[in-house]
């Protein structure tokens, strides 16, 4: 079958605020070939992954990315790898065709699934999808009390896991720090695994991350998730050389296998969290899992936006049974929850199953996003490139 139609549908809250929450915006991505449908989703500022789309052509390396998908060939995985390849190829210096990719090939393998009649994970070669367990991602509250609430409130939930970032670690003293992380772990009860995420808020700033890990190790947090940012590998080394039953995370931020692969090999990760969103989609994904499990590296997905985003997030290593934690977002603004007609729930043992249905197995529900939708228009020397579609 020939693929016919791409559309980007920009998706927002009313207002969107000034936090760390990637679920008040979305860029919801259909893909339509021979009648059947498939959906994705890009984790990126949607108006300029829309613009790489429909962009007029620069030079060979820099053409739009819908040029290299359409009209073409998808029978088989290979076809999708085959389109990824293209994409990357004649948009090398589009620098957000990497994001723009990345729900197009999610969207790719939904369809192709569907086409199939089975899951996504089986064509990606797992016989079956092992539970997961997952962790509640939420941020940190502006205080140790609000952060001990909302830790209380996750324990009560049932959640084993619990993640805690952004908000104001970081931006204080190291005494401000502890307490929040003090007050998550209390919350959270002692057997809980507790994670912090940092969100790149040091740079490269060794000492600043080194002066929060003795609160880090005494509360028992098992990971340090993005201390710097996505590139600074040397900073990451030196800081996983000195924390001890802490591990490093980070990942999220890497737009390519070849980022993730290099942080695994240079900067000291235990943990390796891609984003199917941003790295390349479900393709890309895929290689980084197995490139950890080769290094002995634990692949987690990053996922803070839709369920959409999160059975896509979990496919790529759904059948690697000893990497068992996933982030699951547990507060979404309405547009990321009602992006989808079915979710995915923990079971009463709290852990969470793929769908066993096509594709992703979950169903974009088209009536309740009708009122996010974002009217754009882009014109070029009085050609409309690109207008907002219908559903």
């Amino acid at each position: 079958m020939k693929i016919d139609s791409i559309d980007f549908f920009y998706l927002s809250m009313p207002e969107v605020l000034d936090i760390g929450d990637g679920s008040q915006d979305a860029l919801l991505v259909r893909v339509t070939a021979n009648g059947h449908t498939g959906w994705g989703e890009c984790e990126a500022a949607p108006l300029p992954s829309i613009a790489s789309l429909i962009c007029p052509m620069s030079h060979s390396a820099c053409k739009p990315v819908a040029a290299s998908v359409l009209g073409q060939t998808l029978d088989s995985p290979q076809d999708i790898v085959r389109i990824n390849r293209l994409v990357r190829q004649n948009s090398m210096d589009l620098l957000q065709a990497d994001h723009t990719l990345s729900g197009i090939d999610t969207a790719l393998w939904d369809l192709l699934g569907k086409c199939c009649d089975q899951p996504v994970y089986r064509l990606l070669g797992y016989e079956r999808a092992c539970s997961k367990t997952p962790y509640a991602s939420v941020l940190f509250g502006d205080t140790p009390q609000k952060t001990l609430e909302k830790a209380r409130g996750i324990r009560a939930q049932g959640f084993r896991a619990a993640k805690f970032g952004w908000g104001a670690f970081g931006q204080r003293s190291v005494q401000d720090d502890a307490d929040l992380v003090v007050a998550a772990r209390e919350g959270l009860g002692q057997e809980a695994i507790l994670c912090v995420d940092a969100g790149t808020v040091w740079g490269e700033d060794v000492d600043a991350a080194r002066a929060r890990l003795k609160v880090l190790q005494d509360c028992r947090v098992t990971w340090l998730e993005e201390p710097f940012h996505t590139g600074a590998l040397s900073a990451y080394r030196t800081l996983a050389a000195e924390s001890g039953p802490v591990r490093l995370a980070g990942g999220e931020g890497s737009h390519t296998e070849y980022m993730a692969q290099a942080m695994i090999d240079y900067g000291g990760l235990g943990f390796v969290q891609i984003d199917v969103g941003r790295v390349g989609g479900i393709t890309a994904a895929k290689r980084v899992a197995d490139y950890a499990a080769a290094k002995g590296v634990t692949f987690v997905n990053h996922t803070f936006t839709s369920h959409l985003a999160l059975s896509a997030s979990l496919q790529p290593y759904a059948g690697l049974r000893d990497y068992v934690l996933c982030e699951y977002p547990v507060e979404l603004k309405p547009l990321a929850y009602e992006m989808t007609v079915e979710h995915l729930s923990p079971d009463a043992d709290g852990t969470l199953q793929l769908p066993e249905r096509p594709g992703l197995g979950l169903t974009p529900d088209t009536d309740a996003l009708q009122k996010y939708l974002v009217d754009v228009q882009i014109t070029v020397q009085g050609k409309i490139l690109y207008r907002t579609p219908r559903f």
